[in-house]
């Protein structure tokens, strides 16, 4: 993916992850029983697929904070029941908890999906970009406001993604992401992003033609 190092310090990647994730939870407050079903910007995932994959990678990521990572059983998105809003919850806590724990950005984090070990910080950087766009995608599927984040962490997300690789073996089906989509002049640091990730902005459930999923 990219390397985050370079464009924050520690406890500055650490506190805009955590907003990331709280404005995730935050948005999905808003889901009504309906929505769980709507499609998402994930291209073939509804709401509830995509908060199944969002959880599992917050106990994923929590694994491998704690040297757990190469277990592929961690990374295993849940069943989320009848009650998808607390299953994410808990998610949230536990990869919060696990970001949380001292020395853990010096720590080697094993992540399966990419088939490496980086540090703390790079995976960290990973996590933070991937629910800032995921948030936007929730808010998108129950048709909510755009993600309320600082700008710090607009400018952060923008930064990381510009580093994500371009090349086409690793965007399209079966990638992470899609290719890059093109960016309006007058584009903010959001929209940017999502751009650059394969994400429309003008995205609408009616539409259903999201990105590559991730």
């Amino acid at each position: 993916m990219t390397d985050p190092t370079d464009l924050t310090d520690p406890t500055d990647l650490l506190a805009l992850d955590r907003t990331a994730v709280r404005e995730s939870l935050r948005l999905l407050r808003s889901a009504r029983d309906g929505d769980w079903e709507r499609p998402s910007p994930c291209s073939g995932w509804t709401l509830r697929d995509l908060v199944a994959h969002m959880a599992a990678q917050h106990h994923g990521f929590a694994a491998a904070a704690r040297g757990a990572g190469a277990d592929r059983t961690y990374w295993i998105a849940p069943e989320l029941g009848r009650d998808p809003f607390k299953v994410y919850d808990e998610s949230v806590r536990h990869v919060l908890a696990a970001f949380a724990e001292e020395g853990v950005m010096e720590r080697g984090f094993t992540l399966p999906e990419i088939g490496a070990t980086v540090s703390g910080h790079i995976a960290v950087g990973f996590h933070f970009l991937d629910h800032v766009v995921h948030s936007w995608d929730v808010a998108k599927a129950v048709g909510a406001e755009e993600p309320g984040f600082p700008p710090p962490v607009a400018r952060a997300a923008l930064e990381i993604a510009r580093r994500v690789p371009k090349d086409p073996e690793r965007r399209g089906p079966g990638a992470a992401f899609a290719p890059v989509l093109p960016t309006p002049e007058d584009a903010s640091p959001l929209e940017e992003t999502l751009a650059l990730l394969g994400r429309s902005p003008a995205w609408s459930p009616t539409s259903h033609t999201g990105p590559a999923k991730r």
